[in-house]
């Protein structure tokens, strides 16, 4: 599968964006599907996860309450809500895939290019 999120700018501190990351091929649905997001000088961190038919999510702690993931498997494509963002939010946001329900662990198979969300103070 290949993925391709968009979405990703600048905005205020306290403001909203939504991620959308697009899959190619008719097994969409077939995918659990997450976002990751690597900040500047720092290391890929796990952001929010979904399982295959938006039944069950995971987030991570610093985003609870915040951020929202949810998926149109019709449209083959997942977002990531934000709100309440904050600068410590800013980071480079990737999508990721893979058959097996993996959560918060780095090691799904496919994954996008990124989009960036920088969050001013």
């Amino acid at each position: 599968v290949q993925l391709q999120a968009y979405g990703g700018g600048l905005v205020q501190a306290g403001g909203s964006l939504r991620l959308s990351c697009a899959a190619s091929g008719r097994t969409f649905s077939s995918y659990a599907m997450a976002w990751f997001r690597q900040a500047p000088g720092k290391e890929r961190e796990f952001v929010a996860a979904i399982s295959w038919s938006g039944g069950s999510t995971y987030y991570a702690e610093s985003v609870k309450g915040r951020f929202t993931i949810s998926r149109d498997n019709a449209k083959n494509t997942v977002y990531l809500q934000m709100n309440s963002l904050k600068p410590e939010d800013t980071a480079v946001y990737y999508c990721a895939a893979d058959y097996k329900l993996l959560a918060g662990k780095p090691t799904y198979h496919y994954w996008g290019q990124g989009t960036l969300v920088t969050v001013s103070s």
